[in-house]
């Protein structure tokens, strides 16, 4: 691989503004009557074989009508404008497990699922458990209602299925890393090359078990010509904390600065609202995302609960060396070596589409 020195511009359709995308509505892919009817009759093949979610393969749950979609969310995903919404799906006349097994199937033919924590979930719940605020150390961001920052997650896609909304607020919020990037270029050139050096994440402000404090990860990757961005100010603050963490300089809190302003910036994001049956497929390495506060019916039956997956690609997509979290994340098959399965872990799709009450 030859990884760029040159500083340049993105101008591929990588790099958009929110303002100009939403008007075209390009993004959304509504679902024919016939993908559904099959990803409904896949969902409760998956339910009555209920396969070990670490071994089944998409071979064993073949796409026919979605085929050629899944083929061009893939496309849009990794080297398109990074994202796309899917809508359709009857979740409202669905149970939570079926909502799961269609989600999962489909995720299967989308990439590979990884472990979402040292727990060994391959479904988490975006489901709040806790009035705690993000300015709390020990708040998990898929567990509150507080509104999330711009970041990116630990994989190389994120989905998030929306079963049931939120009773106001909860927009979800994108906004293309490379379009940063290209404002940063031009108006701070001196301050870009920054991007590209490592920086320490806060690992286990993400996963209260995580083996180690920090990670290390350059906010911008350019190999070959592919740009891919891993971004999250706030867990590069925090790992602060920690001792034996090289203190930034005066020039990285300048760009990580100018990167947050400009990310809120006006036009410069995309912000839609889940509604139930909506699956969002995201590149981490193409789009920020971020969350709007929300306030929950006080039914628990209705309160706000997304689905979420993290993927690995199929796609062979040139990073540099230990980008994002791909160095430390655990695939499906085995737990991290040397180490034996969590005695809580869920590996069925009935046990896993009941969210854990922690907070």
């Amino acid at each position: 691989m030859n990884v760029m020195t040159a500083l340049a511009p993105v101008e591929t359709e990588t790099a958009w503004r929110g303002d100009r995308l939403k008007e075209s509505g390009e993004w959304i892919y509504r679902l024919s009557d016939a993908q559904i009817d099959e990803l409904e009759r896949l969902g409760k093949e998956f339910l009555a074989k209920d396969p070990d979610l670490r071994s089944v393969q998409a071979e064993e749950y073949p796409l026919v009508a979605c085929a050629d979609a899944v083929a061009e969310w893939i496309r849009d995903v990794d080297f398109g404008r990074g994202f796309v919404l899917v809508r359709g799906l009857r979740t409202e006349e669905y149970s939570d497990a079926l909502s799961a097994a269609i989600y999962y199937v489909l995720g299967l033919h989308m990439g590979d699922a990884i472990r979402q924590n040292e727990m060994g979930d391959l479904i988490d719940h975006v489901y709040a458990t806790s009035d705690k605020t993000m300015d709390d150390p020990t708040a998990l961001s898929s567990k509150v209602r507080d509104k999330l920052v711009y970041h990116s997650d630990s994989s190389d896609i994120v989905a998030l299925m929306c079963l049931r909304g939120a009773r106001a607020g909860g927009a979800s919020c994108l906004v293309s890393g490379a379009q940063i990037y290209n404002e940063i270029l031009e108006r701070r050139p001196d301050l870009a090359p920054l991007l590209l050096e490592s920086f320490h994440w806060d690992w286990r402000r993400q996963d209260h078990n995580s083996p180690a404090y920090t990670y290390q990860s350059p906010i911008v990757s350019m190999v070959d010509g592919v740009f891919s961005m891993y971004a999250g100010s706030l867990y590069i603050i925090t790992a602060q904390d920690y001792p034996g963490v090289p203190k930034l300089t005066d020039d990285q809190l300048e760009v990580l600065r100018l990167f947050d302003e400009i990310t809120y910036e006006p036009g410069m994001a995309i912000e839609m609202d889940f509604r139930p049956g909506d699956i969002q497929w995201l590149s981490n390495y193409a789009a920020l995302h971020a969350r709007t506060e929300f306030f929950d019916w006080p039914e628990p039956q209705r309160k706000r609960h997304l689905l979420r997956l993290w993927l690995s690609s199929k796609s062979d997509r040139p990073v540099v060396p230990g980008f994002g979290k791909n160095s430390v994340v655990q695939h499906r098959i085995a737990p991290r070596d040397g180490k034996a399965e969590h005695p809580d872990a869920r590996f069925h799709i009935r046990e896993i589409a009941v969210p854990r009450l922690i907070s």
